[in-house]
């Protein structure tokens, strides 16, 4: 049990390394460039930074017992994606990423499937 908390943990950290590094990314002028037109670079920043907080805190939840969620952010609205064993864990997931500061609203496409 132990193990597995510690690799939600140590995933959950890399995920966050991953999207600040993405984010990070400059072009050749030396400033950051948004990653859409019509998104502007603290719009970016802050999605992938909502993002990474939501798979944080969905590896790290009790009451989630699936690690086939995928998680995007545009503008502060989060969409999950995936499957889960049960329509609790459904609930759960949405529940975590409405807490999850910065969030504005969660689309919930997660798919139940008995494992």
């Amino acid at each position: 049990m132990k193990r597995i908390l510690t690799l939600k943990t140590a995933a959950g950290i890399a995920c966050m390394t991953f999207a600040l590094a993405a984010t990070a990314q400059t072009d050749t002028n030396g400033s950051t460039a948004p990653a859409a037109s019509s998104e502007t670079v603290g719009q970016h920043v802050d999605d992938a930074t909502i993002t990474t907080k939501v798979k944080a805190d969905l590896l790290s939840a009790n009451n989630v017992k699936s690690t086939h969620i995928h998680v995007k952010t545009r503008k502060g609205i989060v969409s999950l994606t995936g499957t889960v064993p049960t329509a609790e864990d459904r609930d759960n997931a949405k529940q975590v990423a409405e807490n999850v500061s910065g969030v504005t609203s969660v689309k919930n496409h997660l798919k139940v499937v008995a494992e």
